[in-house]
């Protein structure tokens, strides 16, 4: 039925086009005679008249111009109308000149033709376009226009009013998909924009309003139902200020994701969402070295562990972009692995993907994916983070992220991996708990290759701070608990951390991965530090209440472990710029691999004897600095938490 459908839908067309074909040589002929053609030159035409036809019909086709949709003509089939014309009238004309020297054809006839058949050609297909745009109501013409798409409009179901905030190139894409796209429920009023220059301009037909100021006067004016901010390069400032104006409408309104989020760059009608903690701590368009890092993924197999966590997860969707040849996931969670691989499969079909459900404390899974496999980049996500979880059972954080990343390190020595990429955090600088300590361990491991004999892999760490909407993270927790109606808990109301987003912290690994010589930790500038409690107060409104009026805060106090504040850099480390303004680099400092070891056994003897008190003990000799957490819950009542090193320019609290 349907190929039925097409044949006669271009059975249609190409009858209109010889109709426009034969009337603009007859108009042609018409206009040069003064509509009085002679009757030798009539006859002469009605000759040629087929032939004329046939050779405009099979340029055209060649042109591609019967396969396009009329409702989407562009300026690429305008062009292509222009080239298709002015070929086939080249070749009717030397055709002409060859066979009869023009002798009984008017050459400037066949030069009006030329030009009505462009006109008619296109005036048609555009005249198609506009009847689909009009009949579904997508742009405005006057208030006929309105009245009979109102009443079109009556017969289908209700579409939403939108009004976009932002008149730049992206609510132009949006606005564009919703025009072409029948199947979209939208019907755009208008725009909104804080540049008094785009005021009263049209896009596509649609104007822009006013400004941002005056959304809900606009929302009451034109009765609208949903928001779109189409601004995804707005600073944290800027989308405050934004999402504090459309609350005040009290009706739905979402967003764009920032660049650093799509994927694949491309910004469409299906990357609308919800307004997100995200979109209010930053979203400044990270600047990547494309073609260095291209240079280090393009056509190699990559290696990640903790692959189907949030950064390993997160980390993958990045690489697929650069054309690997295949990324091997390795991950001990069956469901997400299997969830990441689905993903990944559907949105990046030419990248081979091997999952394999393994655990980095099986050296003997890990032997097997090296040695099948022969990763040349490795980037070793898989830890544990959880610090109250962690401080009761430290057992376990030696395990998994000290002899874990011993065992991943071992593994890629042995195989020739060119480049290895620790995954560290905030938490290891002048550590308060286990989970920090053992992440400065593995810190120092991973730095220590540097200086062993005939080591050929370049091991580097990327240290950074908390990542909104990881799995474990505070964003999720008062999700859930502004869900169920409150109280939100904060430890204390003076607790700060760093954060930046998923996607933000993926792309500075892949770029610091490209920078190291070898030994470096790289820091990532997370910016300025967040108090937690604004946080909570912040998702509070986000989701429609109003702190400690509709949902209360609690303050809990610090867990063993806990830091009033985090760090990024130690008072003993020295601080270099890098190529890019988001990542600095620590001196390399020289280190003892065989007292390292050594002690790391000693711990691996005390996990296993689940001594928590030795275990404490063996790390605090390992990482000078770091504070046992009952100490440490004491020294943050004085003033000394309060003087913590951050970057220049970054502000504690408010």
């Amino acid at each position: 039925m349907e190929k039925k459908k097409i044949n006669k839908n271009l059975l249609t067309i190409i009858f209109l086009d010889l109709l426009i074909f034969w009337g603009s040589i007859y108009v042609s002929y018409l206009l040069r005679f003064d509509f009085s053609i002679p009757k030798p030159f009539l006859i002469s035409l009605i000759k040629v008249l087929p032939y004329i036809l046939v050779a405009k019909l099979v340029i055209f086709y060649f042109f591609d111009l019967y396969r396009g949709m009329w409702r989407y003509t562009s300026i690429v089939d305008l062009m292509n109308i222009l080239k298709a014309t002015t070929l086939s009238s080249m070749f009717i004309m030397s055709g002409l000149l060859m066979m009869t020297r023009f002798k009984g054809f008017p050459r400037s006839a066949y030069l009006i033709d030329w030009f009505l058949t462009i006109l008619l050609v296109a005036g048609l297909r555009m005249t198609v376009r506009f009847c689909f745009q009009f009949s579904e109501q997508r742009v405005g013409f006057g208030f006929i226009a309105d009245a009979v798409s109102n009443l079109i409009r009556k017969e289908k179901r209700k579409a939403k009013n939108l009004i976009i905030i932002g008149a730049g190139s992206c609510g132009e894409i949006i606005l564009r998909e919703m025009i072409n796209n029948s199947v979209l429920n939208y019907r755009v009023l208008g725009f909104l924009d804080d540049n008094p220059a785009k005021h009263g301009k049209k896009i596509h037909g649609i104007r822009v309003l006013g400004a941002v100021e005056q959304i809900d006067q606009f929302v009451r004016a034109y009765s609208a139902d949903e928001i779109l901010i189409a601004i995804p390069s707005a600073s944290a400032k800027q989308m405050r200020r934004i999402v504090r104006l459309c609350k005040k409408t009290e009706i739905t309104y979402k967003t764009l994701p920032n660049y650093g989020e799509l994927i694949n760059g491309s910004i469409t009608v299906h990357s609308i969402r919800e307004v997100a903690y995200q979109d209010l701590i930053g979203r400044e368009v990270v600047k990547l070295d494309e073609i260095s890092i291209k240079k280090g993924i393009a056509g190699r197999v990559i290696l990640v562990t903790g692959a189907a966590g949030s950064i390993g997860s997160e980390l993958c969707r990045q690489l697929c972009r650069y054309d690997p040849e295949k990324i091997v996931l390795f991950d001990r969670a069956e469901s997400p692995l299997y969830n990441l691989e689905l993903e990944l499969s559907k949105t990046f079909p030419t990248v081979v993907l091997h999952p394999i459900l393994g655990d980095i404390l099986n050296t003997g899974q890990l032997d097997r994916a090296f040695s099948d496999h022969e990763p040349k980049l490795v980037f070793h996500a898989a830890a544990y983070k959880h610090v109250p979880v962690l401080e009761l059972q430290p057992w376990n954080a030696v395990g998994n992220n000290i002899l874990g990343t011993m065992n991943v390190v071992n593994s890629a020595k042995a195989n020739g991996v060119e480049r290895f990429v620790f995954v560290s955090t905030d938490k290891a600088v002048r550590p308060t708990n286990v989970m920090g300590a053992t992440k400065r361990v593995s810190e120092m491991l991973v730095q220590c290759q540097k200086a062993e004999k005939n080591n050929t892999t370049l091991f580097m760490t990327v240290r950074f701070g908390n990542v909104v909407g990881s799995v474990g993270s505070v964003v999720p927790l008062f999700r859930k608990q502004i869900a169920n109606g409150g109280p939100v808990t904060v430890t204390h109301p003076e607790v700060t951390r760093f954060f930046m987003t998923i996607p933000e912290a993926s792309q500075l690994i892949l770029e610091a991965s490209t920078m190291g010589n070898g030994g470096e930790i790289f820091i990532l500038d997370m910016g300025t530090s967040i108090k937690i409690d604004d946080m909570a107060k912040d998702l509070i409104r986000l989701s429609g209440f109003e702190p400690d009026v509709d949902i209360s805060i609690e303050y809990t106090g610090l867990r063993p472990g806990e830091k009033l504040h985090e760090e990024l850099i130690d008072k003993d480390e020295g601080l270099l710029p890098t190529t890019h303004e988001k990542i600095l680099v620590l001196e390399s400092r020289s280190c003892d691999l065989n007292w390292l070891t050594e002690k790391i056994d000693r711990l691996a003897d005390l996990a296993v004897k689940q001594d928590v008190s030795g275990i404490k003990t063996t790390l605090k000799q390992i990482v000078s600095e770091y504070t046992i957490s009952s100490e440490k819950l004491k020294h943050d009542s004085t003033s000394d938490s309060l003087k913590i090193l951050t970057f220049p320019g970054a502000k504690i609290g408010k």
